[in-house]
C-alpha cells in the first residue's frame, strides 16, 4: 500500500495540523508518514526556483518540497497561505473549521480596562488596527515566535495582555483560564481552517484528499479569501473577513482598517447560500469604491496647515475634491446595519411609500430583489436617494431636499389615506407626526439600525464635517465642542450642531459634494 508523505513545519501547532490530517487519512485506510520541512536545507532542489514557478516574498519551503515531489501533500494553516498558489499546486482539501475567534490572554486580570492606558502585545497588523480602533489610548507592542514562545514572552514582560488565535491555543491545550474571547474582532480570512495542498497533476491523490474536504468550510473560506485577494493588490493591510452559514444563508462581514487603527471601512451582507458566488469580490469592490484604495496606499500625507476631520469615510474622489491646502482624516462615527425584514412586508403591492435616506433603500434591497418591490408612488428626500431608487426600484413620484419639505408637500398634495415609511431606528424628522395630524395612516417599517461608534480625536482640527445628528451625538461622546468649525450636510444636522458649536456652516444641498464645497469655500482665503 502506498504511503502518503505529509509535509509540515516542525512547530507544535503545525504538527498538530499534520497529525490531524494523518489521522483522518488513516481512518480512511491509507498509510501516512510525517515529513518535517523547515528550511531549504531539508529539500534537495533538482531545478532552480524560477523553473519551479516560485518567485516573490511568499515562497514557502513546503511548496518547494511539494513541487520537487519530496512530499505528496503539504498541510498549512489556511490563513497563512497566499491567495495565489505556485503553478502546479492546487488546494486539495479544507478540513472542518475550528474556532475562528481571536482571544486576549491576560497577564493577570481585566482590571486594566479601567485605566487610561494599557499595553497589549501582538505581531498582527490586523489585530493591532482593530484593537487601536476600539481602544485608541492603548499601546501595542510587537510579539513574534510560535505559540509557546509568545506565551512565555507575555509571562516575562510587563504587558497587560497578548492577542492569540483561539484555535491555536485550544488545539495545543494551552488556553489559560484568564482570557477574554474577542468576538467583536473580525478574524483573518480563513482563520481556524486547515488546508491540504497537492500537485494538480496527481489525480489519484486529489481524489483521496477530496474525502477530507468539508464543503461548508470550503464555501465560507473561499468567499473570505476572494475578498482578501481583490483587496490586497500586493499591499499589506489590516484586513478581516468572516463568512458563516446558518439555515441556508451566508452571513458575511468584511473590514479594512488603516494601519494605525484610526479609520475603518466595513461591509456586511446576508444572502442565500446558492446566491453567494461573487459575494467576496462584491464586498471588496464595495470597500475599494468607498475609500479603501486610500487606506491601502499606507502613505504618509504631507503636513497641511489646515486639517479637517470627516465623521464618515469618504470615497477617494470625494477626499480628492478637497482643496490641496486641506488635509483630511476620517472615520465612521455611526454604523448602519440592515434589519432582516419578513417577506410579508412587501408581499402585496404598496400604493404609496416614503424614503428619507439612501440607507433605507439599501436596507430594503438587501432583503428583497427589485422585482419583489411593487410600489405605485414613491416619495423621497435627496437627489442621491432619488437616483438610487430610480436605478434599482422604479420611478420617483416626487422628491424634496428635506424631510420637513416633503412632509409639507404631502400635507397639501397627498390625496390618499395611507402611506408606508421605510426608516431607521433613530428617525429624527416629524414627517409621520405631520401626516398623522392630517388623518393619514403612516405605516413605519424600521429597516435599518444606526448605532454610535465614538472615538476620541487626539489631534486638533480646524473643522469637523458632520452628516447627521447621530454623527454629532457620537462625536460628543468622546470629544468636546470647541471653537472648531462644524460643517454640516443640511439643515437638520445644522440645527443639532448649533446646540453645541459656536461656528456652524451648513451646505447648500444635502449631499457630500455640497458639504465638501462649503469646506473649500470657507478655507479659501484662510
Amino acid at each position: 500500500m502506498r504511503v502518503i508523505k505529509i509535509g509540515t513545519r516542525s512547530s507544535q501547532l503545525a504538527l498538530w495540523q499534520a497529525n490531524t490530517v494523518a489521522s483522518q487519512l488513516n481512518h480512511l485506510g491509507h498509510k501516512t508518514e510525517i515529513v518535517k520541512i523547515d528550511s531549504l536545507g531539508d529539500v534537495v532542489l533538482n531545478k532552480p526556483l524560477y523553473e519551479l514557478g516560485i518567485t516573490g516574498v511568499f515562497t514557502k519551503n513546503l511548496d518547494i518540497a511539494l513541487l520537487e515531489e519530496k512530499i505528496d501533500i503539504a498541510v498549512h494553516s489556511f490563513k497563512d497561505v497566499p491567495t495565489k498558489l505556485p503553478e502546479g499546486i492546487v488546494q486539495a482539501a479544507i478540513l472542518k473549521r475550528g474556532n475562528f475567534n481571536d482571544v486576549l490572554v491576560l497577564k493577570s486580570d481585566e482590571h486594566f480596562f479601567a485605566n487610561e492606558t494599557a499595553i497589549i502585545a501582538t505581531g498582527s497588523l490586523r489585530r493591532k488596527a482593530q484593537w487601536l480602533y476600539r481602544y485608541p489610548n492603548h499601546s501595542i507592542t510587537g510579539l513574534r515566535g510560535n505559540v509557546i514562545t509568545r506565551l512565555k514572552k507575555l509571562d516575562e514582560n510587563d504587558w497587560d495582555g497578548a492577542i492569540f488565535a483561539l484555535a491555536g491555543l485550544s488545539r495545543l491545550d494551552l488556553l489559560p483560564e484568564n482570557h477574554i474571547k474577542l468576538d467583536w474582532m473580525v478574524p483573518a480570512p480563513a482563520q481556524g481552517a486547515v488546508m491540504v495542498a497537492a500537485l494538480g497533476k496527481n489525480e489519484e491523490l486529489l481524489a483521496i484528499c477530496k474525502e477530507l474536504n468539508h464543503e461548508e468550510t470550503e464555501t465560507c473560506v473561499t468567499i473570505e479569501r476572494k475578498f482578501l485577494q481583490v483587496l490586497e493588490g500586493g499591499c499589506t493591510a489590516p484586513i478581516g473577513a468572516l463568512a458563516v452559514i446558518k439555515e441556508e444563508e451566508i452571513k458575511f462581514r468584511g473590514v479594512l482598517f488603516s494601519p494605525d487603527g484610526k479609520n475603518k471601512i466595513e461591509f456586511s451582507k446576508t444572502v442565500a447560500v446558492n446566491n453567494a458566488t461573487d459575494l467576496g469580490e462584491f464586498a471588496a469592490n464595495y470597500i475599494l469604491d468607498r475609500g479603501g484604495k486610500k487606506l491601502m496606499r499606507e502613505e504618509i500625507n504631507i503636513e497641511k496647515e489646515i486639517l479637517v476631520y470627516s465623521t464618515k469615510n469618504l470615497s477617494t474622489d470625494q477626499s480628492n475634491s478637497l482643496s490641496s491646502t486641506i488635509g483630511v482624516s476620517m472615520s465612521d462615527f455611526i454604523t448602519v446595519r440592515s434589519n432582516r425584514l419578513k417577506p410579508v412586508v412587501v408581499k402585496n403591492p404598496i400604493k404609496n411609500v416614503i424614503f428619507t435616506s439612501q440607507n433605507s433603500v439599501e436596507a430594503l434591497l438587501e432583503n428583497f430583489i427589485p422585482s419583489e418591490l411593487d410600489f405605485t408612488n414613491i416619495y423621497c428626500v435627496g437627489r442621491r436617494t432619488k437616483r438610487l431608487i430610480e436605478k434599482k426600484i422604479g420611478k420617483v413620484t416626487h422628491v424634496e431636499n428635506s424631510a420637513e419639505q416633503l412632509a409639507n408637500y404631502l400635507e397639501s398634495d397627498f390625496k390618499d389615506s395611507e402611506i408606508t415609511f421605510f426608516c431607521g431606528n433613530k428617525r429624527r424628522d416629524d414627517l409621520p407626526t405631520i401626516l398623522t395630524k392630517k388623518g393619514i395612516t403612516v405605516n413605519e417599517v424600521e429597516c435599518y439600525q444606526t448605532s454610535l461608534t465614538p472615538r476620541k480625536l487626539e489631534e486638533k482640527y480646524n473643522g469637523i464635517i458632520f452628516y447627521s445628528p447621530s454623527g454629532i451625538e457620537s462625536f460628543l461622546v468622546e470629544n468636546k465642542a470647541s471653537d472648531t468649525v462644524a460643517f454640516c450636510i443640511g439643515e437638520t444636522t445644522g440645527a443639532e450642531a448649533k446646540k453645541h458649536f459656536r461656528n456652524v456652516i451648513i451646505s447648500e444641498q444635502s449631499t457630500v459634494e455640497s458639504v465638501i464645497k462649503s469646506v473649500n469655500e470657507y478655507f479659501q482665503d484662510k
